[in-house]
Formats: C-alpha cells, structure tokens, sequence
C-alpha cells in the first residue's frame, strides 16, 4: 500500500518550489560469497510510497554496477536547516534480481540533492528452488525520524584498574563489537564490525552528506574518537 503521507510531503514540497531539485545513486551488487561481483542483475527503482510503480529499470555491468542515476529530491535548503520540520530527502525502493540468486529489496534508500549516494547490494546464492525475498529496511535518519532520547552517561567514568589500559600510541583496531540492544539486555547480539565500516555507518545515519566539507571532518573526528574511547575503556577492560 503507498505511502500517502510521504507521497504528499514530496508533492509539496516540489509545488512549492519553482526549481527541480536532484540527486543521483549508484548501486553496487555483490554476491555474498566471497563478494564476486554481479552482472546483469536487474535493479528497479521506485518511490518508497509507491512501489507499484517503477521510476526506472537498470542493468548491473561486469563490475556489478549500475549507471549513476538521477532521481527528484528535495531541496538542498532543507538538510542545511536545524529546524527545519520537512523530510530533507526523498526515499526509493530497490529492488535486485538476478539469475541463480535470491531476491533483494532495499527499502527506504535516501537521496539529497547535488548529491552521489552509493548503494551497496549483497546477493545470497540460492539454496534451494524456493526464492525468498531479503528485505532489507533503511530506517528514518536520526537527524529527521522520531527516536529515543540517547542513554545519559557520566562524563567522567570511574576506572578501577591502574593505567595499564592507557596505550602509548593510537592503535585503530579492525573490528569493533557492537551491542544490539541496550547495555543492560543480556540477550541482545553482539555482531564483530569492521572498524572503517562502522565508522561509516554511524556517520551516514547521524549527519547529512550535504553539510559543509568541513563540518562533516568534524563530525567524524568525533565519532572517531568516542568509539576508540570505548574500545580501549570498555571492550579491551572486560578482556
């Protein structure tokens, strides 16, 4: 069933305004096994809100890749705004099919305006002849969805151990282990990460592509600097 709401919030938002606003996307599709690309996987992009209705159907090349494509968004004004209360991107179904693996659907992929996002894909090999569609849902962005409020912490922890925890150099680990659930969930997973993935999953989801150059270096500076804090004060301590 379309989404009114977001159909509505992008048809007023390009009434309202006399220049055409674009980004562009690009996806890449791999497969699951040992990451080989894949050809001539079929990839049909559509309005999140609307999915019966495909925008345009591409074709993956022997790089598993497919054209950079244009597609409507908002206008740029609106993720350069702190207040500002309309969706500052437009969201897309993806959905990839290809000979001898199972069906993806990627739903809720961002777009912002002037701007490339790049979509990577993982294909599963089929297992068997029942195909099962993996559906895999992008979440609203922390700066515009409704979540809740972040766990207050000290901002000074009490260390029972001497100091021989504190390293004589910046040692940047390949994995980091991230809990999924609050701390206190026993029950929760623990999923290994690599570092320079992690990084760049927690800058896409918490700042918008289209600040500032500077702004952005900034920002993951500090997510760099928190999560080496609290691998090196909490992970390498629980050892």
């Amino acid at each position: 069933m379309p989404d009114t709401d977001l159909m509505n919030t992008q048809e007023q938002q390009t009434e309202t305004n006399t220049t055409s606003y674009t980004g562009s996307i690009k996806i890449s599709v791999v497969s699951s096994i040992g990451l080989v690309p894949i050809e001539n996987a079929t990839v049909t992009i559509s309005y999140t809100g609307d999915p019966g209705e495909p925008l345009t159907v591409l074709t993956t090349d022997s790089s598993g890749q497919t054209p950079v494509t244009t597609l409507p968004a908002p206008p740029l004004d609106l993720s350069l705004q702190p207040e500002n209360e309309l969706q500052p991107y437009s969201e897309y179904n993806i959905e990839i099919t290809a000979e001898g693996y199972e069906p993806v659907l990627v739903s809720g992929s961002e777009i912002f305006a002037d701007e490339l996002s790049l979509q990577p894909v993982r294909m599963n090999p089929l297992a068997s002849a029942e195909e099962d569609e993996k559906v895999v849902i992008i979440p609203a962005h922390t700066l515009f969805g409704n979540f809740p409020p972040k766990i207050p912490e000290d901002e000074i922890k009490p260390m029972a151990e001497s100091g021989e925890i504190v390293l004589s150099r910046v040692v940047v680990p390949e994995y980091v282990i991230v809990h999924d659930g609050v701390p206190s969930d026993s029950t929760a997973p623990n999923y290994w990460v690599r570092y320079k993935d992690y990084i760049k999953n927690v800058a896409s989801c918490e700042i918008y592509s289209t600040w500032p150059e500077n702004a952005i270096y900034a920002n993951i500076l500090v997510i760099m600097s928190f999560t080496l804090n609290r691998v090196y004060t909490e992970w390498y301590r629980c050892q």
